[in-house]
């Protein structure tokens, strides 16, 4: 396997762990993104700390969108007592569409699996206009479009 190969594999691993944390059945884009931020050491990393998005970060800004958006149907978080997430421990979750449509575009930003690193992936997942992600983005003030293009000039001048 070749270095890029492991490095999918370790996201995708984190991104399941994330979801499961989450009592989540499927993997989406925003465990991703929480996975991306937690691989120190990649280009990726370096991206998301620079823009004050580390993991803690990231998890904040997405109770934040969670809580938004509850708002949005007129049902306010504070006014329940929502019970922990129950997670089956035998049930691994699955690839949702929003992890599978950021890692797609990911791929389509390289110009081929050689060349494929991991702002790529960031750019796959930041690269959406609707969803949690950039919701998440939005409310914790990150310019998503900024944050693509700092992934971008990475690529010219970064291998990881």
């Amino acid at each position: 396997m070749s270095a890029i190969d492991h490095y999918i594999n370790a996201i995708m691993k984190q991104g399941a762990a994330e979801a499961w944390e989450d009592g989540s059945a499927d993997t989406e884009a925003h465990h991703l993104l929480l996975a991306l931020a937690s691989h120190e050491g990649t280009a990726a990393h370096t991206v998301l700390s620079s823009a004050g998005l580390d993991r803690q970060a990231i998890r904040s800004a997405l109770d934040r969108e969670f809580e938004h958006s509850l708002s949005v149907a007129g049902v306010s978080l504070a006014a329940y007592d929502l019970p922990k997430p129950s997670r089956d421990p035998e049930r691994r979750p699955g690839v949702g569409a929003s992890a599978r449509l950021a890692l797609e575009r990911g791929f389509t930003a390289a110009t081929g699996k050689k060349d494929l690193r991991p702002a790529h992936l960031l750019i796959g997942v930041l690269n959406t206009g609707i969803g949690t992600v950039p919701r998440a983005l939005a409310l914790a003030g990150v310019d998503r479009g900024d944050l693509m293009a700092r992934a971008q000039r990475t690529l010219a001048t970064e291998r990881w």
